[in-house]
């Protein structure tokens, strides 16, 4: 209980503003290249949840796994025979990190949907061991793929709309002939990921894609991303 306490006040504590506001002026100093927004609109485009639910259905699918629940906003509308959350802090079924879930998890899932520490170390990590749990012919969700602006993909955090650098992840799976990889256009950018061989493999080397920069992404990122419409979504799933 008291672990509990200190993780959401220290989580409070790294978003208040005024320390958002102290990162913000150090990507402003020594990172931004002021390239301004991309220009993405999602306004008109599906929510996760509706992505999410018509997988779900189309598929047949029986069991789902949510990382990073946060205030079951999503999780407690998704119709799932067996549903699991995990969040360290609040939601979900589950209150552990993605981290220690997976080391001792036994049990394999249809969907999962992946939206925990929104930063590309960690965003890492939870997509290769969801490979390891994941059925076949299932399917890997991430949220916040497609950020608008550098501020909005920054780390550490400096803005309360934030979609952290998981854009790096994609990138890097893209590059794997094993796993078939796309982004819808629609809630903030929802990865994709199958497993199984990639139909469009992105020839992309790095030796480090911690170390892409937001340029990279600003002026390749439809190339990079590999970014389709929901309708192609449900055409290739």
């Amino acid at each position: 209980m008291i672990e509990k306490f200190v993780k959401k006040k220290l989580i409070r504590l790294a978003n208040s503003s005024n320390v958002l506001k102290l990162w913000y002026m150090y990507h402003y100093i020594f990172h931004d290249k002021k390239l301004g927004n991309l220009g993405l609109d999602f306004t008109n485009k599906k929510s996760r949840l509706e992505i999410i639910q018509n997988i779900i259905d189309k598929k047949n699918y029986k069991t789902y796994l949510e990382i990073g629940c946060f205030d079951d906003e999503l999780f407690n509308h998704i119709n799932c025979e067996r549903k699991v959350g995990v969040d360290p802090v609040s939601g979900g079924t589950i209150r552990e990190t993605s981290d220690q879930f997976f080391k001792k998890n036994g049990e394999n899932f249809d969907c999962i949907f992946i939206d925990g520490l929104h930063e590309y170390g960690q965003v890492k990590k939870d997509i290769f061991n969801s490979l390891n749990f994941l059925n076949n012919n299932g399917i890997i969700l991430l949220h916040d793929c497609m950020p608008d602006s550098y501020y909005a993909q920054a780390t550490p955090r400096c803005q309360w709309e934030w979609n952290g650098d998981v854009w790096k992840a994609i990138v890097e799976c893209r590059n794997n002939k094993d796993l078939d990889v796309y982004t819808c256009y629609a809630d903030y950018g929802i990865g994709v990921i199958f497993k199984r061989p990639n139909r469009n493999l992105l020839d992309y080397p790095k030796k480090n894609y911690s170390k892409l920069k937001f340029n990279e992404y600003f002026y390749n990122h439809k190339k990079l991303m590999n970014i389709i419409e929901y309708e192609e979504l449900m055409k290739i799933i």
